[in-house]
């Protein structure tokens, strides 16, 4: 795996979603039910894709681009832009919920399957955990069952064009489910761990697990 690049801790984003976590913006008080509640509680509906991140927009040709993938899986890999290519595609149309308070309906990604890149990596059976890393130097935490969700996918293209570079091109991770903080830009490493620890907002504030519907936006939600 490549070193990360530090990412900006002093940024003006980073400090003003610290104190929004420390004043608990946007927390209604309310829980949702997806099943039956397609918009979760304090999210607002958008048009467009606002464009959040620590402010480092890494570019990444898909030729040099690398996906590595280690840690407690039997058959560590790494990825160049053709491996990946030609691994199943899979596409999901799914909706967005920033920790912000917007959301996007109907999206539609095209990538590979969490699910099918498990099947290539095989998780060893003490494996629990997830810690994705991005070229910005980002990182975010998630249990392995939310990384193997039905509708999890290592993203390529959006709307049925390339992923733009402000959203996370050439390939991010999207898990639907979680709030958007957890779908990490800029793929680079996907580490499989035996215990869990906290990523970039996860320490700074932020719920470990960042449920919607359960408006698990900060750390003591």
């Amino acid at each position: 795996m490549e070193q990360d690049e530090p990412p900006p801790e002093a940024s003006k984003l980073t400090r003003t979603k610290r104190n929004w976590a420390k004043l608990g913006r946007f927390l209604t008080g309310r829980h949702g039910d997806p099943a039956t509640d397609r918009l979760p509680p304090g999210q607002h509906l958008v048009r467009d894709w606002p464009v959040l991140d620590l402010g480092v927009h890494p570019t990444i040709s898909q030729a040099d681009w690398r996906l590595t993938v280690g840690g407690a899986i039997e058959n560590p890999i790494a990825w160049g832009w053709q491996n990946f290519m030609h691994q199943p595609q899979s596409t999901r149309l799914s909706d967005i919920h920033c920790v912000t308070s917007w959301s996007r309906y109907d999206n539609s990604w095209e990538g590979v399957s969490a699910r099918d890149l498990l099947e290539i990596v095989r998780p060893r059976a003490d494996a629990q955990f997830v810690m994705l890393h991005g070229h910005d130097g980002y990182t975010t935490n998630l249990t392995l069952d939310d990384f193997a969700d039905e509708q999890a996918l290592l993203a390529h293209s959006w709307q049925g064009a390339p992923l733009a570079r402000e959203h996370g091109g050439p390939v991010r991770f999207v898990v639907p489910h979680l709030y958007f903080w957890k779908s990490a830009k800029w793929l680079k490493h996907i580490a499989f761990m035996t215990r869990d620890e906290a990523g970039f907002w996860e320490a700074n504030g932020y719920h470990n697990r960042g449920d919607p519907w359960l408006e698990q936006r900060y750390t003591n939600d």
